[in-house]
């Protein structure tokens, strides 16, 4: 198995972690993984779909083919400030096939 690049979504707005998916693949990564909990876990589905359909202006720096490999749906056990608690885990995996465009300038 060949180590991926681990982003973790959580509460900023989605075309920051599509630019984070952009970045990693621009810099040569073209496996990612997208790890979500909680409440969160429906941003990183967009994010894994904005980056599959390479919608918007920010993912047209992706490469030409954006799959998602797998997908594990898990729980953990987290300490709060009542004890312990389960948080359910998403993990979306990615990877770019394919040339990433040059980029264009403005």
């Amino acid at each position: 198995m060949t180590d991926r690049r681990i982003i973790f979504v959580g509460k900023k707005p989605l075309h920051a972690y599509v630019r984070a998916v952009v970045k990693a693949m621009e810099d040569g990564d073209r496996e990612i993984q997208l790890v979500a909990r909680g409440a969160t876990i429906s941003r990183a589905v967009d994010v894994a779909e904005v980056c599959r359909r390479r919608n918007g202006h920010i993912a047209q720096g992706l490469p030409e083919t954006v799959n998602i490999e797998t997908l594990s749906c898990e729980s953990e056990e987290v300490e709060g400030d009542n004890g312990m608690r389960t948080v359910s885990v998403l993990r979306i995996d990615l990877q770019g096939i394919g040339d990433v465009p040059p980029a264009q300038e403005t």
